[in-house]
Order: structure tokens, then C-alpha cells, then sequence
């Protein structure tokens, strides 16, 4: 059966037919989901585990360095300063200029931050990816494959978190050449940043109408049905890069983001200190435990991106998420649960704060068009970026004060909640079916 793509790409012309257009467009959407997304997929398994690798070497590397909770904190923050300062120019980018030259620049620069353990350098190294990736996403996708194409790209969040705890905690054995394990951590993840920073050079494609890997006609049909979105944005308004950001829709999706990636973070950098204190296990065992939560969430995130393409409810796949991670968060914190109990719930936090953003990234390219949404692509990421600062930052002070855990999951929830009041808060244009 063609599908509400094909149907709406159908030209009123004598001879042509849904079956022929039909024939064109599933190969043609299948190529792009499988000559893209499994590179994605593996650049943001990198750029993530350059990322999360400091939640692993916490213990060591506080033991080592006298860290406090709030040093901790406020260290792992100050990575995002830099993510404020190139999230929409490097939005941009991607829209005008190369997609390809911008993330070799990024992967292979941030490679050698974190070779450098560059924490403070690595965010301005990193800055303008994430949001890169989801404009580029844009130039492929028709919008009734985003979520599903944004489920491919954002599991490696927590595939990333799969494979690196385990990996890292085979690496904190580690003690050769008098290095401490922890710096040998950032050392062994970073080089393959700069490795594939080259790959993409030659690999990625910019456009369709430049991609040799697709048939005429399939890049014809692409090139047609992106063109023809774009002119359904246009004509319930033409937006600037400017004006797409005065727009109350944009302010809201990026407060939205910055609460929901403040608890995000918090909970993914205190996630094994926490299942150790817990649990009672060895720094190595609670490393090696709090990969589950992630797993979870890899075979949450398709099945959000599924549902939310099939429905085209985008704000209810991201407000759902959302509240379900505050309520599982929330109930982890309760006293005196038996271990087995709050690693479950941990898990469900987990696997429900991976997988709302799955629809809320489409949500900016079916309100506004070109530019606009990439200046607010990347605007909404360099506001999310100060949540991610904030997290980290309040948490260690927080603790550092002697709040309980209890009080700071209850504040860390609340942001949750927040979050969703917010994404309720957006109204669809016209044409956006939101």
C-alpha cells in the first residue's frame, strides 16, 4: 500500500499513477534510512560516549583529583558554556553551507579534546552537532519518516551508554605507564572521533540532488517531496532566521528542552554513585549496571519514533515521555525499596528520558522553514545547553549542602513535569499538524 507520502506526491498528470510513484518512493526512503542513519548512528555513539564518559570516571577521578560534589558539578557544566556559544551558527551551517565539512570539523577537533581531556575546550570543539544532525536530518527525511529517522540517530544515546559502561569499566583497571585509569578512559575514546571525522569527508552527501548513491528518478522523487514541504511551510508564512525566533513556539520548545535536559543530565552523570549507594556494589559493578537503564531505552526510542510517525501526534509522543520519566524518577527516591526495585525504576527513568525527544526534534522543521528552523534548531540546543549546564551545577550544590537524595530527585522530577506543561503549551501552525 503507497503511503500518505506517496499519495500526496502524486502529480495531476495524464499516464502517471499511485503505483508507479509508489514504486520510486518506499526504495527511495529505504536507501537514504540505510546509506544514512547507520552512520549517524555511529557518529553519535562516539559524540555521546566523549560525553557521558565523565559520569564513569566520577569516582575515580574525585578520589584522585579531591573533588567535592559541587567541583564535580560545576566541571562537568562548564562543558555546555561552549555548546551555548556555536549551537546556531553551526545550525546554519549545515542549512547554507556543508553539512559533511562542518561535522569532520567537529568529530575531529572534539577527537582531540578529549584525547587532551579538554573538558572546558571539548564543548566549543563539540558545539553545533547535535543541532547540525537535526537540520541535516530535514534535508533527507520526509515528514512522515522524521521521528522514525530521529528514533535511528538519538538511540545512540543510549547505545552509547550501553557499550561504555561496560567498556569503561574495563578501562578503569587500567594503570599503565603510571597514568591514572581514569585519564586513560578519555585518552582510548577520543581517537576514534578524529578517525571518523575524516570518514565523513568522503562519505556523507550534503543534498539528494548531489547523491550518486540514489537512481535519477529516486533523486528526483527525494529532491520533488522535500521541495514540496518547504512550499507548504511558506505559505502559511515566510519565515527569517530572525523571525523564526521571536516566535513564542520556539521560546517554548527550547525552555521545554533546557528543563527536561537539566533532570536528563543530572541523572545520567549521578546515575552510577547512585546505583552504588544503593547497592553497595564495587565502583566496577555500578558502572557496569547502570548500562541497563540504557538498554531499555534502545527498544523504547523505535517504538516512540514509530507510533509517533504513524499517529503524527508529535507533542503527545514527547509529553508522554516526559511525565512518565518524573513519575519512575520520583518513585526510585522512596525509602527503604529493596535494590532490584529502584534499578527497575531507575531503568524506566531511564528508557522514558531517552525517548521524548525522539518527537520533540521534528516538531521545529514542520513549524517553520529552512533557515528559520535551523537558527531555531540550533537556538532551542544552546538553550537546552544552559539546562545541561544547570543540572550537573545544582545537583553538586545541592549535595554538597546536604540536601537528601530524595529532596534533589523531587527537584530534578518537578523539571520533568515542567518540561511537558511546556510542550502542551505550543500551538501548531496551520499546516504542521502537530
Amino acid at each position: 500500500m503507497a503511503s500518505p507520502a506517496d499519495r500526496e506526491f502524486v502529480p495531476k498528470q495524464a499516464g502517471s499513477t499511485l503505483s508507479s510513484r509508489a514504486t520510486v518512493a518506499d526504495p527511495t526512503r529505504r536507501r537514504i534510512f540505510r546509506r544514512l542513519i547507520p552512520f549517524l548512528f555511529i557518529l553519535y555513539i562516539i559524540a555521546y560516549l566523549d560525553r557521558a564518559n565523565v559520569a564513569f570516571a566520577k569516582l575515580p577521578m574525585s578520589d584522585d583529583l579531591g573533588f567535592s560534589e559541587a567541583v564535580f558539578g560545576l566541571g562537568a557544566g562548564i562543558f555546555y558554556i561552549g555548546y551555548i556559544l556555536l549551537e546556531i551558527p553551526g545550525a546554519l551551517m549545515v542549512e547554507r553551507w556543508s553539512a559533511k565539512i562542518w561535522m569532520a570539523r567537529i568529530m575531529i577537533s572534539w577527537g582531540l579534546c578529549t584525547v587532551l581531556v579538554g573538558f572546558c575546550v571539548l564543548g566549543i570543539a563539540e558545539g553545533g552537532f547535535f543541532p547540525g544532525i537535526v537540520v541535516y536530518l530535514s534535508h533527507w527525511f520526509v515528514k512522515q519518516d522524521r521521528a522514525r529517522a530521529m528514533a535511528g540517530f538519538t538511540m545512540a544515546a543510549p547505545a552509547a551508554l550501553v557499550v561504555g559502561a561496560p567498556l569503561s569499566a574495563l578501562i578503569l583497571q587500567l594503570n599503565a605507564f603510571g597514568v591514572a585509569s581514569w585519564r586513560w578512559m578519555f585518552i582510548l575514546e577520543g581517537f576514534p572521533a578524529v578517525v571518523f571525522g575524516v570518514i565523513i569527508l568522503f562519505f556523507l552527501t550534503d543534498h539528494p540532488r548531489q547523491a550518486h548513491w540514489l537512481k535519477p528518478d529516486e533523486r528526483e522523487w527525494i529532491s520533488s517531496r522535500l521541495d514540496e514541504e518547504k512550499q507548504e511551510l511558506r505559505s502559511s508564512g515566510r519565515w527569517t532566521a530572525w523571525s523564526g525566533l521571536r516566535q513564542p513556539n520556539v521560546w517554548l520548545l527550547a525552555l521545554a528542552c533546557a528543563f527536561a535536559n537539566l533532570s536528563m543530565f543530572a541523572y545520567l552523570l549521578w546515575l552510577p554513585a547512585t546505583i552504588r549507594s544503593a547497592s553497595g556494589l564495587s565502583v566496577t559493578l555500578s558502572t557496569v549496571c547502570s548500562a541497563l537503564p540504557f538498554a531499555l531505552a534502545m527498544a523504547t526510542i523505535p517504538l516512540v519514533g514509530r507510533s509517533s510517525d504513524r499517529t503524527g501526534k508529535r507533542k503527545l509522543h514527547t509529553m508522554v515521555p516526559l511525565v512518565l520519566a518524573a513519575c519512575f524518577f520520583l518513585l526510585s527516591a522512596i525509602p527503604r525499596l529493596p535494590f532490584p526495585l529502584v534499578l527497575l525504576l531507575l531503568c524506566c527513568t531511564g528508557a522514558a528520558a531517552f525517548s521524548w525527544g525522539v518527537s520533540f526534534w521534528v516538531i521545529p522543521s514542520l513549524i517553520l522553514g529552512e533557515s528559520a528552523a535551523a537558527a531555531s534548531v540550533g537556538f532551542i540546543n544552546m538553550v537546552n545547553s544552559a539546562g545541561s549546564f544547570l543540572g550537573p551545577t545544582i545537583v553538586g550544590y545541592l549535595l554538597s549542602k546536604d540536601f537528601t537524595h530524595r529532596e534533589v530527585v523531587t527537584f530534578l522530577s518537578s523539571c520533568f513535569l515542567i518540561s511537558a506543561a511546556l510542550i502542551a503549551a505550543v500551538r501548531p501552525s496551520q499546516n504542521s499538524g502537530l
